[in-house]
């Protein structure tokens, strides 16, 4: 269970290369953003393959589907168990994601968010129709998707301070209002949008629907990349909804579900706090290698810094940190694999990986001296983009209260 297999280690091999040769030159324009990373996005999916894999996958899952529409059922599966897992491998996912992290975290997280959330969340709660539309292409990498749900005014508090609203128009919707911090935003090509269902009851008893919105829908724009400390190389926006009219085909899975959409939400985001793991996995794991091959090679006062009590700690830490984080994620992957379902582990391991990437990526910085502070080294870098695993996906206040939640349970009354 805490080994990966041959085939694995293959694809670690592979991408670990592909990394250092494609996407580390690149890294520069990104960031500084003269150039979008989706094209390369594209790209990889092509050279591994990915495409063909996860489109076998995907196309199963629309004859099942077919199937059960024409026999008058639905497919209730959660959209944690559906995560765009490649070839239905979530450990050989999680190794692609710390693969890309070790080089950019941000470019990991702008393919997680377009194949995994925008792409896993249609692919879960999609009709046939939708998957085949809109959700292979996503998870197939031929287009580019975003997941919408975070607003100006609606951060922690997603349902009780969302404003975007869905009313109804005859048999489609109309969207007004607005989502931010939107990865993907600016180049994205399908948006999976969060809103209540807007009948004239009070915000609070409103229902949270699932809509599909097209880049070129009227009404639709979006806005410019925002400037941001770190996931520089992972494009960010605003988006606003001004009247945009949508027929009942957008309506992820074709029906209003009442408390239930919430739910799919919630599936969706637990889905995304077990990717971050991965994440923190290749930066702590990048942060270890490059701290041990310094403090090995780099002399002071006559002798190498790693003789040194204080540097021999830090390195300890590192590993610590390291191993823990790996057993994390195979444990993650195991749950994922067996479809077993522990809230309180996801959400604890979210948080406590995301401190761990933040602590180990400066203690790097620390070990490495003023070159650690440069940017040629790639560690400052990391540094910068660990602290977003701390903000996105939840806070870390969020995660660790939504695990004590899990374990205490509901107060049931006296």
């Amino acid at each position: 269970m805490f080994a990966l297999d041959e085939q694995t280690k293959m694809v670690q091999t592979m991408v670990r290369q592909w990394c250092e040769t494609q996407l580390a030159p690149r890294i520069p324009a990104f960031e500084h953003g003269s150039e979008l990373p989706f094209e390369l996005m594209k790209k990889m999916a092509k050279t591994f393959g990915l495409d063909a894999m996860v489109g076998a996958q995907v196309r199963k899952r629309i004859d099942k589907l077919k199937a059960a529409e024409a026999g008058g059922t639905t497919d209730e599966t959660s959209a944690a168990s559906l995560s765009g897992s490649l070839g239905g491998d979530t450990m050989m996912t999680h190794v692609v994601v710390k693969e890309l992290s070790r080089v950019s975290p941000g470019f990991a997280m702008g393919w997680g968010v377009s194949m995994g959330l925008a792409g896993g969340a249609i692919l879960a709660k999609g009709t046939a129709d939708q998957v085949e539309r809109w959700g292979l292409p996503l998870t197939t990498c031929k287009q580019i998707g975003s997941w919408c749900l975070t607003e100006p005014g609606a951060g922690s508090d997603a349902f009780g301070s969302m404003r975007t609203t869905a009313t109804v128009d005859g048999d489609g919707y109309v969207l007004r209002g607005s989502k931010t911090f939107i990865t993907n935003g600016p180049g994205a090509d399908i948006f999976v949008v969060y809103a209540k269902i807007d009948r004239g009851e009070p915000p609070a008893e409103q229902s949270v629907a699932t809509f599909i919105v097209l880049r070129d829908d009227p009404g639709f724009t979006v806005g410019p990349p925002f400037k941001k400390m770190g996931m520089r190389d992972s494009p960010t926006s605003e988006i606003f909804f001004d009247d945009v009219k949508l027929g009942v085909e957008r309506l992820l899975g074709g029906r209003e579900k009442g408390k239930a959409g919430r739910s799919d939400t919630k599936d969706s985001l637990a889905n995304e706090r077990s990717g971050v793991p991965a994440m923190a996995w290749g930066i702590i794991e990048r942060c270890y290698d490059a701290s041990v091959a310094y403090v090995r090679d780099r002399r002071q006062f006559g002798r190498r810094i790693g003789d040194f009590q204080a540097v021999q700690l830090k390195i300890a830490d590192l590993y610590l940190k390291l191993r823990n984080v790996e057993n994390t994620v195979f444990r993650l992957a195991w749950m994922q694999q067996s479809k077993t379902q522990d809230p309180a582990y996801v959400n604890a391991s979210k948080a406590w990986c995301s401190q761990a990437a933040v602590d180990a990526a400066l203690t790097a910085i620390q070990i490495h001296g003023g070159y650690g502070y440069m940017e040629e080294l790639g560690i400052e870098k990391l540094a910068r983009d660990a602290k977003m695993l701390e903000l996105g996906a939840g806070t870390t206040d969020i995660n660790l209260l939504s695990a004590a939640r899990a374990l205490i349970g509901p107060d049931g009354g006296a």
